[in-house]
């Protein structure tokens, strides 16, 4: 059963200057030259927070902000409607609406939280090290459901910036999750440091984790397909086909200039996967891919089609864990709206 609550929120105060000047992506997909504008960008920015110099350097951060009152915490705990309004790589423009909440955590064997994709050692290492010295969750994570999307209420938001609009809810939405199951869009490294975090740490506040749900039936939830980079494909071999258009017909090979189709089983994701290439990398941009191939910087490119969501959902409630960036959700959420303390 997934339990879902409002929480009493930590954000930055008005006096803290602009949203957009302190708000930034999530840490894992912020370059060193990102970061660096970003730090540079106001000296109260997130992402000093998420990608600090150290840990204890985060923690003091912290402490100290909500001493000048550059943050503050809501009087009382409270659920929050969020709308993005974005540009996909597609150009066309769009809004996704969700549900900032907390949630209790659940191990993976439950079969409340699931996930879809393997995750990293390193990664959550760094993660639990931040949690440890902040004892705040600095960053939502992103989980979809099969309930109905959230409705915004019709006046101005109570907090705005960018393309981000949140608003105060009265309601408690917590019978409304009791029996959901909840997949995890985008987080997978933060879910397990929470879960690990709590597991020693031990307290009711280590128990529930800031997340944004959204909805599988929400108008503006787009994901767009993560294409694969190989320095080696292994011996892979295709079918030459005619340069595909907007939408390809399947798994497409790019090598020397030309186009192949590669015929497997499954999801794109899991054909690419069962081919085995070496030194994979990733973007999500098909010029980009295609491009890195002519720059002789890699020798192929996998082009892929989106995930279809539902088949990830109906993958994870087998138990089944896909390949590493099998879906790419668009936009990132954005960090710094909200902060959950956990003290």
């Amino acid at each position: 059963m997934a339990q879902v609550r409002p929480f009493r929120a930590l954000r930055y105060s008005p006096a803290a200057g602009p949203l957009e000047r302190l708000v930034a992506p999530p840490y894992d997909v912020i370059s060193p030259g990102e970061r660096e504008r970003y730090l540079a960008l106001d000296p109260h920015n997130v992402v000093h927070l998420t990608l600090p110099d150290s840990e204890e350097e985060a923690a003091r951060n912290l402490r100290a902000w909500e001493a000048e009152g550059v943050l503050a915490r809501e009087g009382e705990p409270t659920v929050w409607a969020l709308s993005q309004t974005y540009t996909g790589p597609d150009g066309v423009e769009r809004t996704r609406n969700g549900l900032v909440v907390t949630l209790r955590l659940e191990p993976y064997e439950s079969q409340v939280v699931l996930p879809h994709e393997r995750t990293h050692a390193g990664p959550k290492e760094g993660r639990l090290r931040l949690l440890r010295a902040t004892r705040t969750q600095v960053e939502p994570i992103f989980l979809l459901h099969d309930g109905d999307p959230v409705e915004l209420p019709g006046r101005e938001p109570d907090l705005a910036g960018g393309g981000d609009r949140l608003w105060r809810l009265e309601d408690d939405p917590g019978r409304s999750f009791a029996g959901a199951q909840l997949l995890i869009a985008d987080g997978h490294h933060r879910y397990e440091t929470a879960l690990a975090f709590h597991e020693e740490d031990g307290t009711e506040a280590s128990a529930w984790m800031m997340v944004v749900l959204v909805s599988t039936r929400e108008e503006g939830l787009t994901i767009f397909p993560t294409h694969r980079l190989a320095e080696s494909l292994n011996g892979v071999r295709g079918t030459p086909i005619e340069e595909p258009g907007d939408e390809l017909p399947g798994v497409v090979l790019y090598r020397g200039g030309g186009y192949e189709l590669v015929e497997g089983d499954g999801l794109d994701v899991e054909v690419v996967d069962a081919l085995a290439p070496r030194g994979i990398t990733y973007t999500p941009q098909r010029g980009e891919a295609v491009a890195a191939v002519d720059r002789g910087e890699v020798e192929a490119a996998f082009l892929l089609r989106p995930t279809p969501i539902e088949d990830v959902f109906a993958r994870a409630r087998e138990g089944r864990v896909l390949p590493q960036k099998t879906t790419y959700f668009f936009p990132k959420l954005t960090s710094g709206l909200l902060f959950q303390p956990l003290d």
